[in-house]
């Protein structure tokens, strides 16, 4: 089975600037991910209703799909404070230490595919408490990086293995992968 599997480079040292005005240097990226983001949930629908008809994916929405969670992982992980340089807007990223490797897999199983919604709350649960962790290491770290100009790695290390979770989530929420997400894996 294929799972989105984020990588992602560990840069230092860090701009105190940029990092200061993160969130309002990440407002454009957060609202076009957002806006496509409201398509590919939509576009989620069809493929739900597709895997239950043939079993199968349908590939130009998985494309879409996988199109946008690389962008979203970036902006995120910029969002995040895991790395310095602007993003790329749109699909294709330009430099950016973060990649999304995610190969295609046509064959689905309807019956996981029919109770997604149901299957998938205890992840959610995981993410959402995890999550509460993951918001404490990211004020942490703004701190750390405007005092120090360095990225602690500890807090760098716990909150990417919170995006692979999340990233891995969010493929298992748009029927991208029959593969269960877990956290730390």
């Amino acid at each position: 089975m294929s799972t989105a599997e984020l990588m992602m480079e560990y840069t230092s040292p860090r701009s105190r600037l940029t990092v200061f005005f993160r969130y309002i240097l990440a407002i454009p990226h957060v609202l076009i991910a957002q806006v496509w983001g409201y398509l590919v949930n939509l576009l989620t629908f069809f493929q739900w209703w597709i895997i239950l008809f043939t079993g199968k994916r349908n590939e130009g929405i998985w494309n879409m799909q996988r199109s946008w969670l690389a962008y979203a992982s970036r902006v995120y992980t910029y969002y995040t404070l895991m790395y310095d340089k602007w993003p790329n807007i749109g699909a294709e990223p330009n430099g950016e230490p973060v990649a999304l490797a995610f190969s295609y897999e046509a064959g689905a199983s309807r019956l996981t595919n029919f109770f997604r919604i149901i299957m998938i709350i205890p992840a959610i649960i995981v993410a959402a408490v995890v999550g509460i962790g993951f918001i404490v290491c990211m004020v942490l770290s703004w701190l750390a990086i405007i005092i120090t100009g360095k990225h602690p790695q500890g807090l760098w290390g716990f909150m990417l293995r919170f995006h692979r979770f999340t990233t891995r989530l969010v493929s298992y929420h748009l029927l991208m992968t029959d593969t269960y997400p877990k956290y730390g894996a």
